[in-house]
């Protein structure tokens, strides 16, 4: 007897429609959340808002009365913000990989591109956010400390004065953003940062001070010297070329560099 195998029908695939990309704003909110949803990153955030009201009482207590006025509140709460929001940057960016997070991230969303660009947003976002919170607490300050000496609140801060203040310290967050991008390591990026933003700072302050030539091209080539003139009013033109000629120096120039290298690297 003669046993006849049947071949099986072939297998005909059947077209599927392709699976839309991830809209940007859900990775926006899901960059932001991860600010938020752990208990590091909540305090993190939450020391913007409670840094703010401590700088506030510290004025209304040890202020003169004479320097009762919105710029002394102003200037009292960029301080520590100068410090934390970078910090905030660096933990968006690393913990992709200090903390295994790509691992999800990229397998989810491999157009790394779009993680990266996400992260940049709610930087920018939480940087501008938080100086108006920190703003809107000086001004409660200012009216509080003239209503306690019972004398009318000054208003010394124009809103240039202002706009300038909050462009300098969401630099100051880029920079973050940047070290975290090139070093891709959380407690490396903050030790970075730290460096760049007081040791690298009082070293570029002390050759200026002992060497002429340098003197003569620091504002060209140190990145914080020109950064500083944002907190003291109105820039010139020359010092806005300033401003421009060292961010490609120090922000532009790294950021590109470490973002060709970070849509290389290998994930663990």
């Amino acid at each position: 007897m003669t046993t006849i195998a049947m071949s099986p029908d072939p297998v005909v695939p059947r077209d599927r429609a392709p699976f839309p990309p991830i809209p940007f704003g859900r990775l926006v909110s899901v960059e932001l959340r991860k600010c938020f949803d752990t208990r590091a990153g909540f305090w993190l955030m939450a020391s913007i808002g409670i840094t703010a009201l401590l700088a506030t009482g510290a004025v209304l207590l040890w202020a003169p009365d004479d320097e009762q006025v919105y710029s002394s509140f102003a200037a009292a709460i960029g301080i520590p913000m100068t410090v934390i929001l970078p910090i905030i940057a660096v933990l968006s960016v690393t913990s992709e990989w200090s903390q295994r997070n790509g691992l999800t991230s990229f397998t989810l969303v491999p157009n790394r591109n779009r993680v990266i660009a996400a992260k940049g947003a709610v930087t920018l976002g939480i940087a501008i956010v938080s100086m108006l919170v920190a703003m809107a607490i000086g001004a409660v300050g200012n009216v509080a400390g003239s209503a306690i000496l019972g004398i009318d609140p000054v208003w010394d801060a124009t809103f240039t004065d202002l706009s300038l203040i909050v462009l300098a310290q969401t630099l100051g967050m880029f920079v973050g953003f940047m070290l975290g991008v090139v070093i891709r390591h959380s407690a490396g990026a903050i030790v970075a940062y730290f460096v760049y933003s007081f040791v690298l700072t009082g070293l570029t302050q002390l050759l200026a001070e002992t060497q002429q030539w340098f003197r003569d091209i620091q504002q060209w080539v140190d990145f914080n010297y020109a950064q500083s003139a944002l907190f003291n009013g109105s820039l010139t033109s020359t010092q806005w070329a300033h401003l421009g000629v060292t961010s490609v120096i120090w922000l532009v120039i790294p950021m590109a560099l470490g973002l060709w290298a970070l849509m290389r690297s290998e994930v663990k």
